[in-house]
């Protein structure tokens, strides 16, 4: 049984990697394939009549760390310069209006509509509105570099104002004005504990030559985020503060601390950290979405009902992006209005909503419906900046001729 166990995990690593490469090329995501490698593997499971233990309890722990993971990965890559000072502030813009406007919108249809509760309705669409940075960052390889950095700091952001709030609706119980000055104090809280964890590891990654520091590093970052959510901090703001901070070192190369570091090394640690934290990120990430894909309810995928939910769920989505991006902020639409996919948070906040909070209407498949419909939406916007990328590909071609004659 173990020999067959490991043949089974060695082929879904290679199936992952491959779902992955094709990605780049089919434009169609390695998430929303992956989930339907984990519905292949429950039918085959079902037509072998084969039993295997139970491993939904499983998920919310991949689902954790995939998404600290990716978090952390995707503010590796962020730099803080002043000609993007624009471009930072409309993503994050986006990620809090919409998250807030699509709430408040969904929760008003639940209580004034078919009479729940604001708390319930708010807990429910709550995760609906975020938008997943493990989907959205992932599948931004292909656009161009503004455009894949609005990305991941809308998403990122996305992930950390949804989480904030989520928390903050599940566990106040008092009045609204305290939860929220105790929500303002617990982010500012958390910026510091970022910094000081942030130097603390900086000095571990550059100093300890042992040959398994990066998953020490790791493994600290876990479980200071994890201290942090014991403790109802903004735990998601820690590790992308601690991400900022790496990734931005050129801003502390003309301090005092110069003295004490050498930045050509540093630079060459944190390379070296990326590349691992990839590897385990893709893994980690590859196997929360199959084992979602595996124990998702396929019959529920097939009812109209749901379907019907999902569509319209998907349309405000949508159509609320189109309008802010379109009359607020002024950015193009292409492919920016069509990148906001819901995956990993939002299953994550969902399985997390007290049975006695639960709506019947925004049920698990309803959830899963709306992810493989953002998704596609997204796919969608990929191909159309395939087409708007060949036109000026064109035109920088004519030009060029143009001066050599």
């Amino acid at each position: 049984m173990t020999n067959y166990i490991i043949l089974v995990l060695c082929i879904v690593v290679i199936l992952s990697y491959i779902f992955d490469i094709s990605s780049r090329y089919s434009k169609i995501p390695g998430v929303i394939l992956l989930i339907f490698l984990g519905i292949a593997l429950q039918l085959i499971v079902k037509a072998v009549h084969s039993e295997i233990p139970d491993l939904s309890p499983v998920l919310p722990v991949i689902g954790t760390l995939g998404l600290i993971m990716i978090v952390m990965e995707a503010s590796l890559d962020l730099k803080l310069e002043k000609r993007k000072k624009k471009m930072i502030f409309k993503s994050i813009s986006s990620a809090f209006i919409l998250f807030a406007v699509f709430s408040a919108v969904v929760t008003y249809i639940l209580t004034e509509f078919f009479g729940y509760s604001v708390r319930n309705s708010l807990l429910n669409a709550i995760p609906l509105g975020i938008i997943s940075s493990s989907v959205a960052i992932s599948s931004a390889v292909h656009l161009k570099p503004d455009d894949k950095e609005f990305v991941v700091y809308e998403s990122s952001f996305s992930d950390i104002f949804g989480i904030i709030i989520f928390d903050f609706i599940l566990l106040s119980h008092g009045s609204i004005g305290q939860g929220i000055l105790d929500m303002g104090l617990r982010s500012l809280i958390t910026v510091v504990i970022a910094l000081a964890t942030t130097a603390i590891l900086a000095i571990m990654l550059h100093k300890i030559t042992y040959h398994v520091n990066y998953v020490l590093i790791m493994t600290a970052i876990v479980l200071v985020y994890i201290l942090a959510k014991l403790s109802h901090l903004p735990a998601l703001l820690l590790v992308l503060i601690f991400g900022l901070v790496l990734s931005n070192n050129q801003l502390f190369e003309n301090t005092p601390i110069r003295k004490n570091v050498d930045f050509a090394k540093f630079r060459s640690d944190i390379k070296s950290f990326k590349v691992i934290l990839t590897e385990l990120t893709f893994l980690v990430r590859s196997f929360f979405f199959i084992i979602f894909g595996f124990y998702a309810k396929i019959e529920g995928l097939y009812d109209l009902h749901n379907i019907l939910t999902g569509a319209s769920i998907t349309a405000g989505i949508f159509l609320l992006r189109m309008l802010f991006f379109s009359q607020v902020i002024r950015t193009k639409l292409i492919p920016l209005g069509f990148f906001s996919p819901r995956g990993l948070i939002t299953i994550l906040l969902f399985i997390t909503i007290p049975a006695v909070s639960r709506i019947s209407l925004i049920n698990e498949e309803v959830i899963t419906i709306v992810i493989l419909f953002t998704i596609l939406v997204m796919i969608i916007g990929n191909l159309l900046s395939e087409k708007v990328k060949k036109p000026e590909i064109q035109k920088t071609v004519v030009s060029e001729d143009s001066r050599v004659h």
